[in-house]
């Protein structure tokens, strides 16, 4: 074929302008078309335009180990809805999990313990019931929890925060707050917790000055969700809206000086349960109001720049974002996840995780081909393969 004579990145160049119905027949042509066709420099264009593929805006391939020409595979069962659901961890009491996930390792709070659990078995992708690792310290729940690259920060309804060393059995514990500590956020050397006792402060996560507040911040109101922008340089309160005082704001990391409200027409209630930044400008909040809100904080701080609401009224308790078109979110009543495009307003699918029970989605996070769900009494995956990925060599 005289298409495969020409210079290779010549080639690349005119297949990279295809769509992805064409890019697969000609796959299928013969073996160098095929050779050519699964490169990733073919598929970058057409996957920028999927959901949950891991290219992000800002330009980090999040799953750079699968080939692009799978992901885009993968992310059209995401928007039909195509996926296989299962129980991974069932427990005879209700509780409030929270579930972060760190490449093929997904750490799951049960009461006072965090758990840390494989994904990958001998046959790949078979999610591992024994944990690995165990964090503990807490006298009551574990609200919640982050992660960075070296240490695991928990927050608990004792009061207390915990700095686990993820590669070691040392930790840190001190009491942080009055009350229960209901969120905390980590990002660089900084520790921001929020609580029930009506304030918000700054630890250092330094070695010489583990467990010293740098700040507190009255926040006037019980503090639900908290978010550390990914400059470093503010962070966002997500309270209560049961004062006088705007539900989401923004605080200066340095000086503690309020910089800025978010929003100006939140009805009495509309707590904001979860934020999550996608860039130093860009973020997300949920609540009991039942709406996603998406802000840009370079064209107005008093009105979201877009808006999605649950279409059953129900609270949203956590969202999660794949820094492109996809949201996931997790309501509260009978284990409904929602996965909505930006570029849609209305709902992109809904799975209904549990119908025997009613549970609220208490947290939620996905990668390529999973997405997994904490309900008050199991861990729920929803696996979106048809066939297994393939992984680079």
């Amino acid at each position: 074929m005289f298409l495969f004579q020409l210079p290779d990145d010549v080639l690349y160049l005119i297949l990279s302008y295809l769509d992805y119905k064409s890019l697969c027949r000609l796959s299928q042509v013969c073996k160098r078309s095929h050779h050519f066709t699964v490169r990733d420099g073919v598929w970058r264009r057409i996957a920028k335009d999927f959901i949950n593929t891991g290219m992000t805006r800002q330009g980090p391939d999040l799953y750079p180990t699968i080939l692009l020409k799978d992901r885009v595979k993968i992310s059209q069962n995401w928007s039909r809805g195509v996926c296989r659901k299962d129980i991974l961890l069932k427990w005879k009491i209700n509780l409030l999990p929270w579930i972060q996930l760190d490449d093929d390792v997904l750490y799951l709070s049960q009461a006072a313990d965090i758990g840390a659990y494989h994904l990958r078995g001998a046959e790949g992708g078979r999610f591992q019931h024994n944990r690995v690792t165990v964090f503990s310290g807490h006298q009551e729940d574990v609200c919640r929890f982050t992660l960075t690259d070296t240490h695991l920060v928990s927050a608990g309804g004792d009061g207390k925060i915990i700095i686990h060393d993820r590669k070691s059995d040392y930790s840190v514990e001190y009491y942080g707050h009055n009350q229960e500590v209901n969120c905390i956020d980590c990002k660089g050397e900084l520790i921001i917790s929020g609580s029930r006792d009506r304030t918000a402060k700054i630890w250092a996560l330094r070695p010489n000055q583990l467990g010293k507040c740098l700040h507190t911040v009255p926040t006037y109101d019980r503090v639900w969700s908290v978010a550390i922008s990914p400059s470093l340089c503010t962070f966002v309160t997500g309270t209560a809206c049961c004062e006088n005082f705007a539900p989401l704001r923004i605080w200066d990391t340095e000086r503690c000086h309020l910089v800025s409200c978010l929003g100006s027409e939140f009805r009495r209630g509309a707590g904001v349960l979860d934020i999550v930044y996608e860039s130093p400008f860009q973020l997300l909040t949920c609540g009991y109001d039942t709406f996603i809100r998406y802000w840009d904080l370079r064209v107005c701080s008093r009105k979201c720049v877009m808006e999605w609401e649950e279409p059953h009224d129900s609270a949203l308790y956590c969202i999660k974002t794949d820094k492109n078109h996809m949201i996931a979110s997790g309501s509260s009543y009978y284990g409904v996840v929602r996965l909505w495009d930006k570029r849609q307003t209305r709902c992109l699918q809904m799975f209904q995780l549990t119908s025997s029970t009613s549970s609220p989605v208490y947290s939620l996070c996905f990668n390529a081909t999973h997405l997994y769900a904490a309900l008050a009494s199991a861990l729920y995956s929803l696996d979106f393969r048809t066939s297994g990925p393939r992984h680079r060599r």
